[in-house]
């Protein structure tokens, strides 16, 4: 892919330029601002119009790291740090480039790069451009204006200040050929960009209609496989459900006589159960809880009994006292029945009468 870089005028000269560079090597160059088109685009900033600082900048992300060197470029600026961007870059070393530039001037760069259609994926400090040297300084010309770099410097090369600002010490100016490869991995993976914080390239979103398309078919067959589950899910369960009324049904009817039709087998063997036991507790439990009781009293007696379809018991009761009659109703209660009595007579030196036996 190629990728193009426009260098921004300095102040002394008013004229764009741009190099064209395909893979490590620059394929083509030219004056003015290109065309706008596809291709990423790097803005080379005047060295004249950035002030370049290092310092130790330690931070775990970028907006600490920016935040720090608000803090350091706010002591030894002139300027308000509200008028100036600060940009912090990493070449690897303990001591980090920091960008400063005005906020007007980034602001008019880039405003008058969009009326011609141009937003720069990243803006570069020219002196940036140059290899950081193991010592003394290095010089490159772009377009005719020289730009010099040291260990932990970069500006503009004016012969009034660049001797006092490199010591006395004469640059080594690069050749061609190593300035051009400098260049080119610079662009690659720029060291410092001034396109941080409130300047940072925002990315458009595209709408991507085939994704939203992709999306909806996957969540279709989500769905669909959902609903696959529930159905299986629910036709097994009512599989087993008849599978087990099935075999309720089979059950029931091996209780029922052979000779009777069976329409419903659950409620025609309910029905032959109370017919067997009785309503109520049944005939035998009351039966059973009745002659407790009266065994429970030495001298009592039972004359009659008898049992109707309401599942209540009625027996006439012989007793040599009337405190045996409690006796035996209290023996019944003491089942969980419930007794009521007739008027009991004596005769004979014997007491009877009549009980009704009932479930609570």
């Amino acid at each position: 892919m190629t990728v193009r870089a426009l260098f921004l005028p300095s102040a002394g000269d008013g004229t764009h330029r741009w190099i064209a560079i395909d893979g490590e090597a620059i394929v083509a160059r030219g004056e003015g601002v290109p065309e706008a088109d596809s291709s990423p685009l790097t803005v080379i900033v005047p060295a004249e119009d950035v002030t370049l600082h290092w310092a130790a900048v330690s931070a775990r992300s970028l907006a600490q790291a920016s935040a720090a060197a608000r803090l350091l470029v706010a002591e030894a600026s002139a300027a308000p740090i509200a008028e100036l961007h600060v940009a912090v870059g990493d070449e690897g070393a303990p001591a980090r480039p920091i960008g400063v530039v005005a906020a007007d001037r980034m602001r008019d760069w880039l405003d008058a790069l969009a009326a011609k259609g141009l937003d720069p994926d990243a803006m570069i400090p020219a002196p940036m451009l140059l290899p950081r040297p193991e010592e003394g300084f290095v010089r490159g010309d772009f377009g005719g204006d020289g730009v010099i770099r040291g260990t932990d410097s970069g500006f503009a090369d004016e012969p009034a200040l660049t001797p006092a600002l490199t010591g006395g010490m004469t640059p080594r100016i690069l050749e061609r050929a190593a300035l051009e490869q400098a260049v080119v991995a610079a662009i690659a993976h720029p060291a410092l960009d001034l396109r941080q914080g409130n300047f940072a390239k925002r990315i458009a979103m595209a709408f991507d209609w085939r994704l939203l398309r992709r999306a909806f078919w996957l969540v279709a067959v989500i769905l669909l496989l959902v609903l696959a589950v529930t159905i299986a899910e629910i036709t097994r369960y009512s599989v087993a459900a008849d599978a087990l009324e099935r075999r309720a049904d089979t059950l029931a009817r091996t209780g029922l006589p052979r000779s009777e039709t069976v329409n419903d087998a659950g409620r025609q063997l309910e029905a032959r159960l109370v017919r067997m036991r009785g309503n109520g507790a049944g005939f035998t439990q009351t039966a059973a809880t009745v002659f407790d009781a009266v065994q429970a009293v030495p001298g009592s007696e039972l004359r009659t009994l008898a049992f109707d379809a309401m599942g209540k018991m009625r027996v006439t009761l012989v007793t040599q006292n009337e405190g045996q009659v409690t006796d035996v109703s209290n023996g019944i209660a003491a089942h969980g029945m419930m007794v009521s009595q007739s008027v009991f007579s004596s005769g004979g030196g014997r007491v009877s009468g009549e009980l009704t036996v009932a479930p609570r």
